[in-house]
């Protein structure tokens, strides 16, 4: 069974920065997608950022010029490096990752989370 272990939440002040960390249990490159997800309390699971295996990564337009995802296949880690951190970033943040096999079926690994919290 994958597993992916996120790492790094607490408190921060607005402003402040926090980075996410995620390490699968199995390689990392066998990801064609990774991502980091968030759910504020009320609200829906929303998508923050994404980074292919290969390709541009994307960004909600809300975390644009903040946030930066990164992947280190030597390291097997991904990464999510939050700056100027708001209280509306505060949620709980989720590792994903999607695997293709040979017959194109694709299959959605998340980790349990990790919670952010960001006070004013």
């Amino acid at each position: 069974q994958v597993q992916l272990v996120e790492s790094g939440g607490g408190l921060v002040q607005a402003g402040e920065s926090l980075r996410l960390s995620c390490s699968p249990s199995e390689s990392i490159f066998s990801f064609n997608r990774m991502a980091w997800y968030r759910q504020a309390p009320g609200k829906e699971r929303e998508l923050v950022a994404v980074t292919p295996r290969y390709g541009s990564r994307i960004y909600a337009d809300s975390v644009k010029g903040r946030f930066t995802i990164s992947r280190d296949n030597f390291k097997n880690t991904m990464s999510l490096q939050m700056n100027s951190l708001k209280p509306e970033d505060t949620a709980v943040y989720y590792c994903n990752g999607v695997r293709e096999d040979v017959a194109g079926l694709q299959t959605d690994y998340w980790g349990k989370g990790t919670l952010v919290t960001v006070s004013s």
